[in-house]
């Protein structure tokens, strides 16, 4: 009871963290995840979590450090691979960012977030250095390299160093650190807040207050100024002037009447507005995300079919992420119109791959709202699209959670034995796991005990394997009740035998007996009856002979003493 008490403050804490997060109160939500990794420490979904939130405060140290904390016993944790590309690309460190995407991409290839984050840390790292086709080495004289990471962490290291605050009050007064008209290109609209946070610094009374919580007011507008200022440094490394200036032209261009425009103008709108949907859908802003996806598909459908080659896989595309953000927000309604949508423009272009997608997210939508038998008839149309082993296993799993749901508990074992087949094929212990729990549930719901404590073992040791608690504990329960369930059984089944043997000793053995012994008895009756009546027939032969002798002597005898009688 003491776990599951603490299993419940886990999930509480996370919630309520995952909910302030949403609400943008990530100061609150960090108190929250903190609280939770005391119940639980060490728990990968929590770290990433507070490692969100500490990247949303712009505290990326502490966020890179909870982001490699969740990979420590699980490298191919996706949440905690793509966290830690998000805090190191944040942190200008495009080229590991780059590979930590392509690792999570490799790993999960459906997820789109890797994808898109290749694409912007690939763009970044070209608007930085520039691509390797604008460049031409020539082997003349020594060559001396100086490697750019190096020499960042040379610079981060330096503004790391703390000063004392009356240097630094000096330094931003006195020494700015970069040419004013680039930095107000730079930081755009927030440029206005540096400069009157600069402007607070000359005032002497002010800045020597403090706050309720023993903070100065120096110390609060010294770290605004260098979150700025830190701030400014990544984007004129994520997207250097001359950069901005081209994509300025460009979107500019992009609204001119009579102009047609470049494939490559095209296709770098099209990436950024697909980047920046994904990013805010990710982030927990769906309101945001379907707004933009919503507008990029009005804009899109006003263009030309010769602008836009795929233009209508683009839509269908731009169909399914609105659906995905609706479903987020609860309108399940709206969602599944959004992706029956992305199914027919699908099927009209025969784009398999988009078909296969399209019914995916549409059995979701339907499990969602209940409708169970709607979402087996979806995914089963979509099991001839299925690729990969990975995807047939968690494709199974669902259908079979779904006849669960529905008391069909023999096609549930069926589909969740095949979901293990496939993530036993795929080498993926997770889905084992979730797979074996679905198969003993289905053999629960059939009485077949003893194979679902079997089942219940393998998941238990899935389950240790890869370290997930809450799974144990689950597993444990569920294990519990169904040895409980198995000894009754076992203990029914023996009461049926003593029953049985009891019922075929009384009637096939003394009943038997019984009868042959009456019939022994009644043999002997009319044997003796026999005896008797033939002894009682001779007996009656030799009596009628003597009786008649006897007679006549007496005859004899009486007639001599009347003979003496005188006349």
């Amino acid at each position: 009871m003491e776990g599951a008490g603490l299993s419940g403050t886990f999930s509480s804490l996370m919630a309520e963290g995952a909910l302030l997060s949403r609400r943008g109160e990530h100061g609150k939500a960090l108190a929250s995840f903190t609280n939770a990794l005391q119940v639980k420490a060490g728990d990968k979904h929590g770290l990433v979590a507070r490692s969100v939130c500490y990247l949303k405060l712009g505290d990326t140290e502490n966020s890179l450090r909870d982001a490699e904390a969740s990979l420590q016993n699980d490298q191919t944790f996706s949440k905690g691979l793509y966290q830690k590309a998000e805090t190191l690309y944040t942190m200008g460190d495009f080229e590991f960012a780059l590979v930590y995407y392509h690792r999570g991409h490799k790993l999960r290839p459906e997820l789109q977030e890797f994808r898109l984050g290749i694409q912007k840390a690939q763009e970044a790292i070209d608007n930085s250095v520039g691509s390797p086709s604008s460049v031409k080495l020539e082997n003349k004289g020594d060559l001396c390299f100086l490697s750019r990471q190096a020499e960042s962490k040379k610079v981060k290291q330096k503004l790391q160093v703390k000063a004392p605050k009356k240097d630094q009050k000096q330094q931003s007064k006195v020494e700015p650190i970069r040419n004013e008209k680039t930095e107000r290109q730079l930081l755009g609209e927030l440029y206005v807040d540096k400069a009157y946070l600069e402007k607070l610094l000359k005032d002497e009374d002010l800045i020597k207050s403090s706050t309720k919580y023993g903070m100065t007011v120096e110390d609060l507008i010294l770290g605004g100024i260098n979150y700025l200022d830190t701030r400014t440094e990544f984007w004129q490394q994520q997207k250097p002037i001359y950069a901005r200036v081209r994509d300025r032209k460009l979107m500019q261009q992009r609204w001119l009447p009579e102009r047609k425009r470049k494939p490559s103008e095209v296709a770098r709108y099209i990436l950024k507005s697909m980047e920046e949907i994904d990013m805010l859908l990710t982030s927990s802003c769906p309101e945001g995300s379907c707004k933009k996806a919503e507008h990029v598909l009005k804009t899109i459908e006003g263009w030309s079919d010769d602008e836009i080659p795929n233009k209508n896989e683009l839509i269908g595309n731009l169909y399914s992420c609105i659906g995905n953000a609706q479903i987020e927000m609860e309108q399940m309604g709206a969602a599944l119109q959004s992706h029956k949508m992305d199914l027919e423009i699908a099927r009209e272009n025969d784009l398999p791959d988009a078909v296969s997608r399209a019914l995916d997210n549409i059995g979701r939508v339907y499990a969602r709202i209940g409708k169970f038998q709607q979402a087996i008839d979806t995914w089963e149309e979509k099991i001839p699209l299925a690729k990969t082993s990975l995807e047939k296993t968690w494709l199974f799993h669902e259908i079979g959670r779904c006849y669960l749901e529905l008391d069909e508990a023999t096609e549930a074992q069926d589909y969740g034995e095949k979901s293990l087949h496939s993530a036993e094929e795929e080498g993926d212990v997770e889905w084992q796991l979730n797979a074996s729990v679905l198969v003993a549930q289905a053999q629960v719901k059939l009485q077949d005990f003893q194979s679902a404590v079997m089942n219940f073992e393998k998941a238990l040791e899935k389950a240790k394997l890869i370290h997930n608690d809450a799974a144990q504990q689950a597993i444990i329960i569920a294990l519990d009740d169904a040895n409980k369930d198995f000894i009754e059984e076992l203990k029914a089944e023996q009461r049926t035998e003593r029953i049985e043997s009891l019922r075929d000793y009384d009637y096939d053995d003394e009943y038997q007996e019984g009868e042959e012994a009456e019939d022994q008895k009644e043999r002997e009756e009319n044997k003796q009856k026999e005896i008797e009546k033939e002894e009682n027939e001779r007996n009656g032969r030799g009596g009628g002979e003597e009786k008649e002798e006897t007679e006549g002597e007496k005859g004899e005898d009486y007639a001599e003493p009347h003979q003496d009688l005188p006349e």
